[in-house]
């Protein structure tokens, strides 16, 4: 669990962080308009795309790891090149700042939300917007598929999570426990969980196919950000404005270790694909990457 290094570079609070699917890359975003892109094996960083008129929310790498979303307060997603760094495309409809961005798993459609309180899928190769979800009363803070691409899981302002049919739109199952904002949402590897992380200072397990809630993992002595499963889908993984990082068993409910470093806020934690590093962006303005095992 010890921190093996700090990547610093970003002039204001990192808010999201997340692994390209063969662990070599990571890209963060940031409150100072950038999304840098980080080079896991010697922490250099390969590339500062600032094209983002305001702060910058969310990203995510498509599943081939050839290009990055990144999602911003200026109301727009950035489509970006991995092998060049350059600006694809931008993607436009949003009527206010974007929260969360998500590739599918095949990398056909990105999935965004927003403090409009609407969840909108997106074409990748036409770029236009195929459905725009509605049935939150609040701010979009969080949005995740599951691990086949026919569900979406959406984590709102208005304590809700919410369960949809990607081919339909539909809204299926609201899961309600949160007593506060839902701030992240994320699916086990197999499909058959869902964690989400939220203000009320829990992280709570759903079984997705009943929308129970299963446990409700309690420690955090702040607001939780962040949540993430291992590839293994034995270990979750919590960041929190407590400054700390909870590592919890699935099977359990318990703490396995608790990781301290960080001089303010996490806002966001992802696992390398391997599994043996766990990213972390914090409001200290610094990414950090841990040794899970």
């Amino acid at each position: 669990g010890q921190c093996l290094v700090k990547l610093e570079g970003h002039s204001d609070r990192v808010r999201s962080v997340a692994f390209s699917s063969d662990g070599m890359l990571l890209a963060s975003a940031s409150r100072d308009r950038t999304v840098r892109v980080w080079d896991v094996r010697n922490g250099q960083c390969l590339w500062e795309l600032d094209d983002h008129s305001y702060g910058v929310r969310s990203v995510d790498f498509s599943p081939n790891s050839k290009m990055l979303a990144s999602g911003a307060e200026d109301r727009t997603v950035i489509l970006w090149d991995m092998n060049t760094g350059q600006l694809l495309h931008t993607l436009e409809g949003h009527d206010n700042g974007v929260r969360s961005v998500s590739f599918s798993p095949d990398g056909k459609t990105i999935v965004t939300t927003s403090e409009d309180q609407t969840v909108r899928l997106w074409d990748v190769s036409t770029r236009q917007c195929l459905k725009t979800l509605q049935g939150h009363s609040d701010w979009v803070y969080a949005v995740a598929f599951s691990p086949d691409g026919e569900l979406l899981a959406t984590g709102s302002g208005d304590l809700m999570v919410r369960l949809w049919k990607v081919s339909t739109g539909q809204a299926l199952r609201a899961l309600q426990g949160h007593t506060n904002w839902v701030r992240s949402v994320a699916f086990s590897p197999d499909g058959e969980l869902l964690a989400s992380g939220g203000e009320d200072l829990t992280v709570r397990l759903w079984r997705v196919s009943t929308g129970q809630c299963l446990n409700a993992l309690q420690g955090h002595t702040a607001w939780v950000y962040a949540v993430a499963f291992s590839p293994d889908g034995k270990i979750i993984a919590s960041g929190s404005e407590d400054g700390t990082i909870w590592l919890w068993d699935v099977s359990t409910g318990l703490t396995l270790r608790k990781l301290q470093g960080h001089e303010d806020w996490v806002r966001s934690v992802a696992f390398s694909p391997d599994r043996e590093l766990l990213a972390s962006g914090s409001e200290d303005r610094t990414v950090r990457l841990w040794k899970v095992s």
